[in-house]
């Protein structure tokens, strides 16, 4: 690690000197006054070393100052390179992590070439590539905002020249509608110029590295460079997938304001009862954005999807409106158009609510009398199983109404679809319903109370035992997996690769199951914020996970802390 004395001789500051330093040794990670370094330069051990001036080490950017070449699990010179893994080795690390691993190399043969590599041109091509976007995109925002604010002066004056030929009748009217003007354009004003400042942050950290870039490629070791280029491209695959995300959003759509004045104003004192409507009409943005490189760097950083490497981060939450904070959720969706989805089973009422993008409470959808779980089916529809009533209700969340109720011979409680057919769960029967036809088939199984579907097979798993089951589309079990981590599982998802993601009812935590059912492994517990989490859903495509959880919060009634039901979303 580097001396956390920078501007001192390492060994000198140890002995309460304070020699400044004037050069640095890549190879012991020191810095070393001129007195250390002639020591340092006569020892066999070290005569050999690679070192560096002192001022040239201060030019590197932290993030490679904290690059060290010996690790950290074993205090070892990095020796090895494992291909397997992409990463750095000791002795030692072969013993403990890559027994297995066969394609194991000289770190000294990987790091030969690594500043002339095509790879590093990659990068820096990326990162021209990822602020020219963010210039393009913040210029084009601020170009929108102009065209608002005008828009908003022309019906403004469309407005005032209205109500000039109209008598005092018209003056209620005339300030309804001013009003609503003023709050839409506020609302959408606030929304674009928040997102301009995201970008603008985000467009602030890519030009930093950006300037660091040269100073890394001609100060840098190259291990540090090796190292560091994986935390560069890390930097820049996310600020690039950041604005594909609003690109591929609706985030740039064009949101015009314009005024429609009522044509029955000529008859004004008899028919009239509304100044006018103010619209805001949506259009497909013009914004060009230049795609990134799928799989950037891949000779330096391959990507793997092994369980290890499955780390969710935080992205949203949903706000729940104050005077809905009684809710009870039984499940929660991500649906294909980014918004979000829960099944409500509170006291009073069993409803489906709607959230924006954001995690905006949008609307209620339907009551129904009772609920049990629900899943995605296609286009803009939501199977809900009506658990008290042995039925599954198809719910189009676009118009806000149940468009079939589908009467099974059994009791349901899981629900899962794969855009064939929904299957639903009772005890040991799973029920599966062509939305062709809507005929129904039975397959008997050992049990299942919750339920998910990948590739034409089902995966199961009952509250009482702390199991998953994964079996064919005929019902022949293909594996059991059991842990004391599934401890009373809830929900059940799996993500594009096939990763069995459970929400364990009694620890405040999530559990992977790997794809063969031979491994697990704790990814968020409730250092992450989860509160008795119940529901989970993952839209496979975005990458998108929405998990239930409780939220503390201070209430007004002297500050003390309360807790309601809302739902985290994460990025997997």
């Amino acid at each position: 690690m580097a001396s956390s004395f920078k501007q001192f001789c390492t060994i000198c500051n140890d002995d309460g000197i304070s020699n400044r330093a004037v050069t640095w040794c890549t190879e012991c990670e020191v810095l070393f006054c001129g007195d250390c370094e002639k020591h340092h330069n006569k020892s066999r051990l070290s005569k050999n070393h690679k070192i560096m001036s002192a001022k040239d080490y201060q030019k590197l950017p932290a993030l490679m100052q904290e690059i060290s070449c010996q690790c950290r699990d074993h205090n070892k010179k990095f020796e090895l390179y494992c291909s397997v893994h992409a990463c750095a080795c000791c002795v030692q690390c072969i013993t403990d992590k890559h027994q297995k691993c066969q394609d194991m190399k000289p770190l000294s043969d990987v790091l030969n070439q690594v500043k002339l590599s095509a790879s590093v041109q990659l990068f820096e091509k990326d990162l021209n590539d990822v602020r020219k976007n963010y210039d393009k995109a913040i210029k084009y925002m601020k170009a929108r905002i102009n065209i608002i604010n005008i828009q908003k002066t022309e019906a403004v004056g469309e407005i005032r020249s209205m109500r000039k030929s109209i008598a005092d009748y018209l003056n209620k009217l005339e300030q309804t509608v001013l009003d609503d003007l003023e709050s839409k354009h506020s609302d959408l004003k606030l929304n674009m110029t928040t997102l301009v400042d995201q970008m603008e942050q985000q467009a602030s950290k890519i030009e930093r590295l950006q300037s660091q870039f040269t100073k890394i490629m001609q100060y840098a070791s190259e291990l540090q460079i090796y190292i560091g280029l994986r935390e560069v491209e890390k930097i820049t695959s996310q600020a690039a997938k950041y604005i594909e995300a609003l690109d591929s959003g609706d985030h740039f759509s064009e949101n015009n304001i314009e005024i429609n004045i009522s044509s029955a104003l000529q008859s004004i004192l008899q028919d009239v009862k509304s100044f006018g409507d103010i619209n805001i009409n949506t259009f497909a943005s013009t914004l060009k954005i230049k795609a990134g490189r799928k799989n950037q760097a891949q000779h330096l950083v391959p990507k793997f999807t092994g369980i290890e490497y499955i780390k969710p981060s935080l992205v949203k939450r949903l706000t729940v409106p104050q005077n809905m904070r009684c809710l009870d959720i039984k499940a929660c969706l991500a649906l294909p158009d980014g918004k979000f989805a829960i099944l409500d089973s509170c006291v009073s009422k069993a409803q489906v609510l709607l959230f924006s993008n954001e995690g905006i409470f949008i609307r209620q959808i339907v009551t129904l009398p009772s609920i049990g779980d629900a899943c995605f089916v296609k286009n803009n529809t939501v199977a809900v199983t009506l658990a008290g009533a042995g039925q599954i209700a198809l719910v189009d969340v676009e118009k806000n109404a149940i468009i079939e109720q589908i009467k099974l011979i059994h009791n349901c409680n899981g629900a899962a679809s794969d855009f064939l057919a929904v299957s639903s769960t009772c005890g040991s029967q799973i029920t599966a319903i062509n939305l062709n036809d809507m005929s129904q088939s039975i397959l008997e199984v050992v049990g299942a109370y919750y339920i998910s579907l990948f590739q034409e097979n089902i995966y199961c798993s009952i509250f009482y035992e702390n199991k998953v089951w994964c079996y064919n589309s005929t019902g022949e079990l293909l594996w059991t997996f059991a842990h004391q981590d599934i401890d009373k599982p809830t929900g059940m998802t799996l993500d594009k690769n096939g990763f069995v993601y459970i929400v364990p009812s009694n620890d405040n935590s999530i559990v992977v199951v790997s794809p063969d059912g031979k491994t697990c492994k704790t990814i968020l517990t409730e250092t992450d914020l989860l509160n008795f989490p119940y529901a989970i859903d993952i839209h496979r495509e975005t990458g998108t996970m929405i998990v239930s959880s409780y939220i503390s919060d201070d209430s007004d009634d002297g500050g003390r802390l309360y807790r309601y039901h809302s739902a985290l979303v994460y990025k997997i």
